[in-house]
C-alpha cells in the first residue's frame, strides 16, 4: 500500500468529525497521563493523519492506542493488510519497551452488510480474526478482550426540523420528553463549576448500572483544555433538574457536524419525572444550534439482548429514532508477545469480574 508517516505536532491534526482523533482529545489525555503523539499518512492515493496515546503501564510497559483511528477506511478485504503496514511503519517512532499497538477502529464490520433488520450478528473472536489476518504477512492481528469505545453506536440524523425529529421516534420517547415539560422539568446550560454536582449524579449511575468510573480529574481536564486556545472541539454541558433537585446531565462535545453524547448521569431521586429524557432533547436542540447533522449516542448492544451488558442502554436510545452503526473495534497488534499476554489476561480476569 505504500504508506509513510511523519511526525506533526497534535495541534495541527486535521479537521474531523471523530473527537478521539482531534487535538483536543490529545490534550485532554496529556492532563491524565498519556503521551499524545501524531503523525501526517501520506500515501499516493490520499492525505490523512492520526493521532496516538502512548499509555505507560505500572510495570513500566507502553501500550500504543489510537482512539478511532486511523480515520482512513480501506477495502473490507484489505483491512488487516493495512493495519500490518501501518503497524511496521509505526514501530521506528515507537519506545522499545512498547508491548502493543491497540487499534479501537471506526471502520464498519464487514458483518453489518449480513445483519438483519439493523441487528448486526458477531461472530467468535477466531473466526473474525481469520478474515482480518486474511492476505497478511504475520497473522498478528488478535481481537481485543474488550471495545475501547464501543463497536455499536447509534446516531440520531438532526437534519430535518424539530417536529419530524420527534416524529421519528418511539411513542414512548416522545411522550416522556412531552411528560418532563409538563412535571416542570428544566433544562439549562451548565458550567464547568457545575461539575461536582453532576460527577455525584455520574457515580450514583454507576453504581446502579456497574460500571466503572473516570476520575473526577478526568472531568475537570476537559474544561481545563477547553478554555485554551481551542478550535477543533466544543464542550455543551446540560443538567435538568425539578425545583432544587438535579436529575439528569450531559456533557456533549460538538466537533465539525457530529455533537457526541460523551458522560452522562442521573439521580436516584424523581426518576418519574424523565430527567434523562428531558436532557437529551435539550441537547438534540443544542446540536442543532451548533450546526451539526448528528447527535451521537453512543454504545448499544448489537442486538435487543437482555443477557447484553449494553441492552438497557439500547432500550433508551433507539427511542429517540437513531439509526446503528456496526464497527469492527478493537484490534491489538503485539510487538512483544509474552508482555501483550501478561497483559491480556490481566484484561481478561477484570472482564470477568465486571471491569
Amino acid at each position: 500500500m505504500n504508506l509513510h508517516l511523519s511526525p506533526k505536532v497534535i495541534n495541527e491534526l486535521l479537521p474531523t468529525n471523530i473527537l478521539f482523533q482531534t487535538g483536543f482529545w490529545g490534550k485532554v489525555k496529556k492532563r491524565v497521563g498519556y503521551e499524545p503523539i501524531a503523525f501526517d499518512i501520506n500515501n499516493p492515493k490520499y492525505d490523512a493523519d492520526v493521532l496516538i496515546l502512548n499509555q505507560t503501564t505500572a510495570d513500566n510497559k507502553v501500550i500504543a492506542y489510537i482512539p478511532q483511528g486511523p480515520e482512513f477506511q480501506p477495502s473490507t478485504e484489505n483491512y488487516g493488510i493495512y493495519l500490518e503496514e501501518f503497524s511496521h511503519k509505526l514501530i521506528p517512532h515507537l519506545a522499545p519497551n512498547t508491548s502493543f499497538i491497540r487499534f479501537d477502529l471506526p471502520w464498519l464490520s464487514p458483518y453489518a452488510q449480513e445483519s438483519i433488520d439493523n441487528h448486526a450478528f458477531i461472530p467468535a473472536h477466531s473466526v473474525q480474526e481469520m478474515r482480518m489476518n486474511y492476505g497478511t504477512n504475520s497473522y498478528n492481528l488478535i481481537k481485543s478482550v474488550n471495545d475501547m469505545t464501543v463497536a455499536s453506536n447509534i446516531a440520531v440524523d438532526i437534519t430535518p426540523d424539530e417536529q419530524s425529529i420527534l416524529t421519528k421516534m418511539k411513542p414512548k420517547t416522545r411522550y416522556n420528553i412531552g411528560l418532563s415539560k409538563r412535571k416542570g422539568v428544566k433544562t439549562f446550560i451548565a458550567s464547568k463549576e457545575h461539575l461536582p454536582i453532576f460527577y455525584d449524579l455520574y457515580v450514583q449511575t454507576a453504581q446502579r448500572n456497574k460500571f466503572l468510573t473516570c476520575d473526577y480529574t478526568h472531568f475537570k481536564a476537559l474544561f481545563q483544555v477547553l478554555e485554551q486556545s481551542n478550535e477543533d472541539a466544543d464542550i455543551v454541558f446540560i443538567i435538568s433538574c425539578h425545583e432544587n433537585d438535579v436529575l439528569a446531565g450531559v456533557i456533549m462535545t460538538i466537533t465539525e457536524k457530529t455533537a457526541l453524547f460523551l458522560f452522562g448521569a442521573s439521580s436516584n431521586i424523581k426518576r418519574n419525572l424523565m430527567g434523562s429524557y428531558a436532557v437529551h432533547w435539550e441537547a438534540i436542540l443544542q446540536a442543532k444550534a451548533g450546526n451539526c447533522s448528528e447527535y451521537d449516542m453512543g454504545g448499544v448492544s448489537p442486538t435487543p439482548n437482555p443477557e447484553h451488558p449494553f441492552y438497557g442502554l439500547y432500550c433508551f436510545k433507539t427511542g429517540f429514532g437513531g439509526k446503528i452503526t456496526h464497527r469492527v473495534g478493537t484490534w491489538d497488534f503485539p510487538l512483544n508477545h509474552d508482555d501483550y499476554m501478561a497483559y491480556r489476561n490481566a484484561e481478561t480476569i477484570l472482564s470477568g469480574l465486571g471491569g
